[in-house]
């Protein structure tokens, strides 16, 4: 391990705290990236972001429609834009190596592990390989794509991989013999929180896996802090805010934000070259609002034990090694 490899339980590295203009990004021109669930929410301004730098955006979605419906979007806010769409279904294990195949690129320079799938009420439901649904698309869909993917990133020359994670994770524990949330109190909002919570732990422990192989992939992980759609502008017809909805979630305002600004740490996580690998991006704000900045990994989020059983069930459950494509 070099030591630029950045420290968990330490506060950010001053670099991090460098004047970064969101309405002003740096030029991506000639880069590809991937925004799985880039047709609605976090993940739709993620994607109308990074096609403003003049980059190819990939718009990993199961719904043609809803994707297409994305990218007319995007051209209409950045008519020159490059946007595409591949089939993308996280919760068929079985379906990525062809998702990544008809990617049809010889190199990947970022990819952002946003797709998901929140639950609010019972019943507890599966993916089409048994899983839990919100751990197996959150948590074990994206951590199998990661290993189909890994060639393509590796063949840039300094390729990122960006997980986005959740406020909701910080006040949630894994609970590592109840991965799947078989308990009879299954309770949604829990097991959403768990499931970001594994994301993010899989997104440290990526990083600290690639230094240790050598290889140039970055692993870093963002969150959105507190995004609400009221507060969103519209992007019709992927997202329609009322007048009505708008004046009602102008409170709300003073504590979170809307989604086109909590896309500002996912994007800084893939376009700024001061980021380095390990780092968790939020919001300024008391981590619910405001501009991007490197902030404190600490809890689970930390522990490189408890990472490292969380790999090794997920390897398991997935039948798949994310780590073993990188080499």
């Amino acid at each position: 391990m070099t030591s630029r490899t950045p420290h968990l339980n330490q506060p950010p590295h001053p670099v991090a705290r460098e004047a970064w203009d969101v309405h002003r990004l740096p030029s991506a021109e000639g880069k590809t990236f991937l925004v799985t669930g880039g047709n609605a929410g976090i993940g739709y301004f993620v994607a109308e972001q990074l096609a403003g730098t003049g980059a190819t955006v990939v718009l990993g979605s199961r719904d043609r429609t809803k994707a297409a419906a994305a990218a007319a979007g995007i051209r209409s806010r950045v008519p020159d834009a490059r946007v595409r769409h591949v089939p993308l279904d996280l919760a068929d294990l079985a379906s990525l190596p062809a998702t990544v195949e008809a990617l049809a690129l010889d190199r990947l320079d970022a990819v952002v592990h946003n797709a998901g799938v929140a639950l609010d009420d019972p019943p507890r439901r599966e993916t089409a390989d048994g899983h839990e649904l919100m751990f197996g698309t959150n948590h074990l869909g994206h951590f199998a794509l990661t290993r189909w993917l890994a060639p393509l990133l590796a063949a840039a020359p300094a390729a990122r991989v960006v997980t986005v994670g959740s406020f909701a994770a910080k006040s949630e524990r894994l609970d590592l013999n109840d991965l799947q949330s078989r308990a009879d109190d299954y309770r949604p909002k829990r097991t959403y929180g768990r499931s970001k919570l594994a994301q993010m732990s899989f997104g440290f422990d990526l990083d600290r896996r690639l230094r240790a192989l050598g290889s140039t992939v970055r692993s870093l992980v963002a969150h959105p802090g507190g995004a609400l759609d009221s507060l969103t502008p519209s992007r019709p017809p992927v997202h329609v805010r009322t007048s009505g909805e708008r004046l009602r979630g102008l409170p709300a305002g003073l504590l979170i934000q809307g989604k086109d600004a909590g896309a500002w740490p996912v994007v800084r996580a893939v376009l700024d070259p001061r980021a380095e690998g390990g780092q968790l991006w939020g919001p300024r704000v008391f981590g619910l609002r405001g501009l991007p900045r490197a902030e404190p990994v600490a809890g689970q989020m930390a522990d490189a034990a408890l990472a490292a059983r969380l790999w090794e069930a997920s390897c398991e459950l997935t039948g798949t090694d994310p780590e073993a494509g990188f080499r």
